[in-house]
């Protein structure tokens, strides 16, 4: 995955709202170990959060949705509201793929969803990160290779080759990262993501048709166990 490319001079700024001290420590200490991530808030609870994440002071809110005085979802809302502009990955130990699809109507900026039990893999959290940062939306690598399209959705109608292609773009890599890891020609990648837009009926006028073709894949889709 590339790292953001505007804003460069600036580090990207980071506020970590995690209830559990020693995995809010531990997330600390991953993201402020990379160059260009700075953790500008490291706090315990949503209100908390609330009082202390003003607009303007942050790019990418990291939140537990599950905090002891509240939840992760109605805080990054309520954030928002006050800054639009700001970015969202949450944080779950359980599978709540979901809510984090019935949530993305009502937000101002396309969230990202990481599980806790991959957000402590390396490069996950800190590749999730600059990916919200740029705009796109990241979803937890675990909970994407479990995921299969649902019968009579338009994601069924893709291509084995589409269908791998779309889940490495839900996970943040690049077209060149993608076209590494299928050992294909970028272009192919670019062919790929076309077809893929067709046939989930993604225009590109105003549209992001990256994001909403990771949003399509999250609402068209179902978790298997394990």
């Amino acid at each position: 995955m590339e790292e953001r490319a505007a804003g460069a001079s600036r580090p990207v700024r980071v506020s970590l709202v995690e209830d559990e001290a020693l995995v809010r420590s531990l997330l600390g200490s991953t993201l402020e170990a990379e160059p260009g991530i700075r953790v500008v808030h490291s706090v315990a609870g949503a209100q908390e959060a609330a009082l202390t994440i003003v607009r303007g002071s942050t790019d990418v809110a990291v939140l537990d949705v599950n905090l002891e005085d509240g939840n992760g979802v109605s805080l990054g809302l309520r954030l928002q509201r006050t800054s639009p502009e700001l970015a969202v990955v949450l944080l779950s130990s359980e599978d709540v793929m979901g809510l984090f699809d019935s949530v993305q109507e009502q937000v101002t900026r396309p969230w990202s969803y990481l599980s806790k039990r991959s957000s402590f893999t390396e490069h996950v959290l800190v590749d999730a990160v600059r990916a919200a940062a740029r705009g796109e939306v990241v979803i937890d690598p675990y909970l994407v290779a479990r995921s299969t399209p649902r019968a009579g959705s338009l994601l069924e109608r893709l291509t084995d080759g589409q269908l791998r292609v779309l889940r490495l773009v839900a996970e943040g890599f690049s077209n060149q990262s993608i076209a590494e890891r299928l050992e294909v020609g970028e272009r192919t990648v670019e062919s790929h993501l076309l077809a893929i837009y067709r046939r989930l009926g993604i225009d590109d006028v105003g549209t992001n048709r990256r994001v909403a073709a990771v949003l399509a894949f999250v609402a068209q889709t179902g978790r298997n166990g394990g």
